[in-house]
């Protein structure tokens, strides 16, 4: 798992006209199946998602709730996928990042 820093995903997302949100989705996907012992599967994610319009973007965004609550943190799957479904899906990319670095030094510590 990675410390990154939320606001330069939040600006970099904007001014690469949402392409950096790609490498943050595939990067937040690996880490946490990575720490939770499973294959790591982001870029197939992301093919998933552009294959079913869009559909398996939302499964996965609720799933990651569930990841994360794997990894020890707090499950806000709902959260995460309402704030999508209603186009504020970078404010959800935001929550779980900031639940990753919450769990970072948990997990170093361990």
């Amino acid at each position: 798992m990675k410390n990154r820093n939320i606001a330069l995903c939040i600006i970099l997302t904007f001014v690469t006209c949402g392409i950096y949100s790609l490498f943050w989705n595939v990067n937040l996907n690996n880490d946490f199946a990575e720490h939770n012992g499973k294959e790591k599967n982001g870029w197939m994610m992301i093919f998933l998602s552009i294959i079913t319009c869009g559909i398996y973007y939302f499964v996965w965004i609720y799933r990651m709730g569930e990841e994360i609550e794997k990894a020890g943190g707090k499950n806000e799957g709902i959260a995460y996928l309402l704030l999508s479904l209603f186009g504020f899906g970078i404010i959800a990319m935001a929550l779980i990042q900031h639940q990753e670095n919450e769990l970072c030094p948990k997990i170093e510590n361990l």
